[in-house]
């Protein structure tokens, strides 16, 4: 009897075990699916954008030349520091002036010799006149009076031009500066001997304020300007120029801050590049742009009053280009293929692609998969306070 017992109690023990461990495996097994993720999503900005080209150029001087000495002789001073500012009308350079200031005393000595020699060829001639008025002196002898006074008169005109000449080239024996510039380091010492067969080459003088910006139009663009023009009824003009602003900025530099205007174009394109040469002018006073600098330019080409703009960080790339995702109905994801413009801070144009109404993704972008729900928070599109949401998820998630 006891031992029936003890096997029934035995087999109990065994069931419940089982039952136990059957209700721990089901109970384990349970799938329960996660939250969609959460993104942030925001409207795109709608508001007033100045379109513009924005295009790669270089810096070049206004001026730029190299200074030579004109007259021969040693240089006996050199007057300035190497790479030193200096103002229009500066000495730079002397050459030895003791033989033209003789040159030039001789001219003056010469001159002075004629113009004797003239006044005596007029009284000659007067004195004849007179005489042939008494019928006292024949043609002949007035007509060479004549002539006289007229190689007197011509010998001055030519000491008159000797003199000239003479001044010039003592003039030369002081090299000026031809404009406000900075001046290279200087090619020869003191003591050179300088032209001897022509110029020689002493120094170069930059001037870099103002500055030129070169830079090339597409043949593309240059047909959306005319076409633009001509929907305002305008044709264009190189008068018009100094009325059309650019802007520049240096590679260290953000944006444009440089402002400037345009001051050429080219009146052909280049066949071989399909390019439009043009040059615009900017203020440099305080020389921080140099020539030769590769450079960002941009020029305003037209005005749109409803632009679309969203965060740059929330535009992603693929192999059909620019895309943005959005968030559709029943808080699903979806792409959006978008064209791209020109940027604006950190926001840029949507110039297609993209409804006013779309809520992008502005954060979450990785968690958000087109065709997956998502969990929204809407927020504005203004970059800081996303930049402010941000810091306070990152600081909820902690």
């Amino acid at each position: 009897m006891r031992g029936r017992v003890h096997q029934g109690l035995q087999l109990f023990i065994a069931l419940a075990g089982t039952a136990i461990l059957a209700g721990c495996e089901e109970s384990g097994n349970t799938y329960v699916a996660p939250p969609p993720p959460s993104v942030r999503v925001a409207q795109p900005v709608q508001q007033p954008v100045t379109l513009y080209f924005e295009l790669t150029g270089n810096t070049a001087p206004l001026n730029s030349v190299d200074i030579e000495a004109r007259v021969q002789g040693y240089i006996q001073s050199i007057d300035y520091q190497d790479g030193m500012m200096v103002k229009k009308g500066t000495k730079l350079f002397g050459i030895e002036r003791d033989t033209y200031q003789a040159q030039l005393d001789q001219a003056k000595a010469s001159l002075a010799s004629q113009q004797a020699s003239q006044v005596g060829a007029k009284q000659e001639y007067d004195r004849q006149l007179n005489l042939m008025k008494q019928q006292v002196t024949t043609q002949t002898a007035v007509d060479s009076a004549k002539a006289t006074l007229d190689e007197a008169n011509a010998a001055i005109l030519n000491a008159q031009a000797n003199l000239e000449l003479a001044t010039i080239n003592l003039g030369y024996t002081e090299v000026l500066a031809p404009f406000d510039g900075i001046v290279t380091d200087h090619l020869v010492d003191i003591g050179a001997l300088v032209g001897i067969s022509g110029p020689t080459k002493l120094a170069s003088i930059v001037q870099t304020d103002p500055l030129y910006a070169y830079f090339n139009v597409s043949e593309t663009q240059v047909l959306m300007i005319k076409q633009d023009l001509a929907k305002q009824g305008r044709t264009f003009r190189q008068t018009d120029l100094p009325n059309i602003p650019a802007e520049l900025g240096l590679q260290t530099e953000e944006g444009y801050p440089h402002k400037g205007h345009l001051d050429y174009v080219s009146p052909q394109l280049d066949a071989s590049t399909g390019t439009l040469q043009v040059r615009a002018l900017f203020d440099n006073k305080d020389h921080a742009m140099l020539p030769g600098l590769f450079v960002r330019v941009r020029v305003p080409v037209g005005h749109n009053d409803k632009a679309l703009l969203v965060r740059d960080d929330a535009i992603g790339t693929n192999q059909l280009g620019s895309y943005v995702l959005v968030l559709g109905k029943d808080d699903i994801i979806e792409q959006k293929q978008v064209k791209t413009g020109q940027r604006e801070g950190p926001l840029r144009v949507i110039e297609s692609g993209l409804d006013p109404a779309d809520p992008v993704v502005i954060q979450g972008i990785q968690l958000a998969i087109p065709g997956s729900k998502v969990t929204p928070e809407k927020m504005e599109m203004n970059p800081a306070a996303s930049a402010a949401g941000d810091a306070k998820a990152t600081t909820t998630m902690q």
